[in-house]
């Protein structure tokens, strides 16, 4: 077969049967229209096992420079988008995701509209977000000791169950209180929507540019949510007077033990990630959706303004 001067990654959960299936199709559409789709060496034996007609033309990742990816196709949930941006942060590809799971918040569409979805694609007929992402940094006796990103949130929590952690929140270098908790959620307004939201902190528009903080079942009169600015940093100190020990996870995919006097500061990358949008959807109906929220008794602007 002749190559192809297009390459698009498709990424999948191929453990899953219907992620299989998903990927074969798209990979099959991918390769009618001329376009090389390129997967994970981890998911290319499991694929031609299941569509051996693909053996000829489909790309392992290794072989393909990320710079020449013209996008990526993710099938699953919001965890194997994560893992998709991970891949793709540095090369700045653009990310479409399709809905495999349940919620889905960062999928642009979901598995009945897989063909017509990856037909846009091919078609360019996309729009590309640049999301904001975290720099985290992890400090000890004054040395950095661990650095890495986050696009969702970057948490800081007790190590132990059974034990409560105590730690003096920070914000542009100056402390602001100290608490015992169960962790502080330092998050995007792309992560706004996930653990920041179940920790009880506000709901965020993907076109702010700002960060939250929010701390976890703190025992503390002022422990309440916390939006701060791009130029702001914000940082979570471990204190040692409670003996115990934290742990630190980006989006739950990267950690870092946090023993006592650890010191977490996390400022906006000035790396962002691309997610590309099929349909100019406002955030305000994403959220209606995704959530099932009722909206009963609307009667819209023109009754109204």
């Amino acid at each position: 077969m002749a190559q192809n001067n297009r390459h698009i990654l498709v990424v999948s959960h191929a453990a899953q049967d219907d992620a299989l299936s998903a990927l074969s199709l798209v990979c099959l559409q991918l390769l009618e229209h001329g376009i090389s789709p390129v997967v994970r060496e981890s998911e290319h034996e499991e694929l031609l096992a299941s569509t051996p007609e693909l053996a000829s033309g489909v790309v392992v990742e290794s072989s393909v420079e990320r710079s020449s990816l013209e996008c990526a196709i993710v099938l699953g949930g919001d965890g194997t988008i994560l893992r998709a941006a991970e891949l793709l942060r540095d090369a700045k590809t653009p990310i479409v995701g399709i809905n495999l799971g349940h919620v889905g918040f960062l999928a642009e569409a979901e598995r009945a509209g897989l063909t017509e979805a990856v037909t846009r694609v091919i078609a360019g007929e996309y729009e590309v977000e640049e999301r904001l992402t975290l720099a985290v940094r992890v400090k000890q006796a004054g040395k950095v000791i661990f650095e890495t990103w986050a696009l969702n949130e970057a948490t800081v929590e007790k190590a132990s169950r059974s034990r409560i952690l105590e730690v003096v929140v920070e914000v542009d270098r100056r402390p602001l209180s100290s608490f015992s908790c169960d962790g502080v959620v330092m998050a995007t307004p792309t992560g706004s929507t996930a653990y920041s939201f179940s920790a009880g902190g506000p709901i965020v528009w993907p076109s702010v540019d700002a960060m939250v903080l929010v701390p976890m079942q703190a025992h503390a009169l002022f422990a309440r949510p916390l939006v701060v600015g791009p130029e702001s940093a914000m940082a979570v100190e471990v204190l040692a007077r409670s003996g115990g020990e934290g742990i630190l996870w980006c989006d739950g995919r990267r950690s870092c033990d946090l023993p006592a006097g650890s010191r977490v500061v996390v400022t906006k990358s000035p790396v962002s990630v691309r997610l590309a949008r099929l349909t100019p959807q406002a955030f305000t109906d994403r959220l209606v959706t995704k959530f099932d929220l009722p909206v009963d008794g609307w009667r819209g602007p023109s009754a109204r303004d």
